[in-house]
């Protein structure tokens, strides 16, 4: 298959696949042009949405709510579109600064809440955080690029710690097993696990097992029933490094190949997943063929986060009980849209065989081999 966006797709067992896809290049702010309807801390942004904020327009880039243009940074949700003036826009008010360090009530920190810049809070090991920047709840001692230590007093008695109990995870290891006959040893189901546990939502609630199960069913279509580590063509190789960006690529230019479950590439992807993930993936991007939590960190941080070349995160998709949403964030229309119909089926094949083996019912559930367009 061909190379598209932000991930590289593998074929089915025993075929490799290039290395993921292409960056989101940045688009050069008009200028003086009419602001945008201002922007809003309530509304969902879906990607290609245009709001303005500080007498600049902003493009979200992917799905998002809560997260302020010009505090995400160069590869976060919002791109800088330019300065702007009239139109529907306007200047927004600057956020509330935060409490002052030792005073005022703090609250415990919560995996999956929406967190403004500048919010402090008190994490399960009874230190305080602040947040850098907006984030939707990630662990603020692996999360280091959005959190930093802080002071505080007041609040409520300190957590307990997220339960590490695999049993607690909506597949079992005995299903997961089924699911993957032929992996290899390195993509363990204690990896999955660990990794699931940096985001809360990812299994939570009701329609965890489903989101687990679709996300099975993807990363199966793209790692050959999780036979691979990394890919497989390495022409490709030296194709990954975006020297362009001021971070460069330090662990060298031929070193941003796809690895991992979701084919992780592009040296500004390592940059933003190890950023997320509290790991220096720019300098180590082989920590993701070598350790299996990091690998599926990395698979569960663009399910959850990245809207690819789709409108909104696969988590948001399936959530709303669209797996053809799913397969457009990870692969847009090079399979959709009759792009490859095939490809999609496989997708949906796993998904059912999975569902099957999980015990799940997938009545609702949208998914053709067109993705619905």
């Amino acid at each position: 298959m061909k190379k598209k966006r932000l991930l590289t797709i593998l074929a089915t067992a025993g075929v490799a696949l290039a290395g993921t896809a292409a960056a989101v290049i940045p688009m050069t702010g008009a200028s003086a042009a009419d602001c945008a309807a201002a922007w809003n801390s309530g509304a969902v942004y879906n990607g290609g949405n245009i709001a303005s904020h500080s007498g600049r327009n902003w493009r979200a880039q992917w799905w998002t709510q809560g997260e302020t243009p010009g505090t995400t940074g160069e590869w976060g949700v919002w791109r800088d579109q330019g300065t702007c003036s009239g139109g529907g826009g306007g200047t927004n008010p600057p956020p509330p600064p935060p409490p002052p360090p030792g005073s005022g009530t703090v609250q415990n920190w919560q995996a999956g809440t929406d967190y403004p810049a500048g919010s402090v809070v008190r994490y399960t090991n009874g230190q305080c955080y602040r947040a850098k920047h907006a984030n939707p709840g990630y662990d603020p001692i692996i999360s280091t690029w959005f959190w930093e230590p802080t002071t505080c007093s007041g609040g409520g008695t300190t957590n307990p710690p997220p339960p590490s109990n695999p049993g607690a995870f909506p597949v079992t290891e005995a299903q997961f097993n089924q699911m993957f006959p032929s992996r290899i040893p390195f993509y363990t189901y204690g990896g999955l696990v660990n990794a699931a546990q940096k985001y809360v939502a990812f299994t939570e609630g009701a329609a965890g097992k489903l989101e687990v199960v679709a996300f099975l069913a993807n990363i199966a279509h793209e790692s050959g029933g999780l036979k691979y580590t990394v890919e497989l063509n390495t022409a490709n190789y030296p194709n990954y490094c975006d020297a362009s960006r001021p971070y460069g690529c330090p662990a060298g230019r031929a070193m941003y190949y796809g690895r991992g479950p979701m084919q992780l590439s592009w040296n500004f992807n390592y940059k933003a997943a190890g950023d997320a993930l509290g790991r220096d993936l720019l300098n180590n991007p082989n920590l993701v063929a070598t350790d299996a939590t990091i690998a599926f960190e990395t698979a569960v941080w663009y399910w959850m986060t990245q809207n690819g070349p789709g409108t909104r995160p696969a988590h948001v998709a399936i959530r709303a009980n669209d797996f053809n949403g799913t397969v457009r964030a990870i692969n847009g229309s090079i399979e959709c849209n009759g792009g490859n119909p095939a490809q999609v089926q496989s997708r949906i094949n796993n998904l059912e065989n999975f569902a099957r083996i999980a015990g799940v019912n997938l009545s609702g559930v949208a998914r053709d081999a067109r993705c619905g367009g």
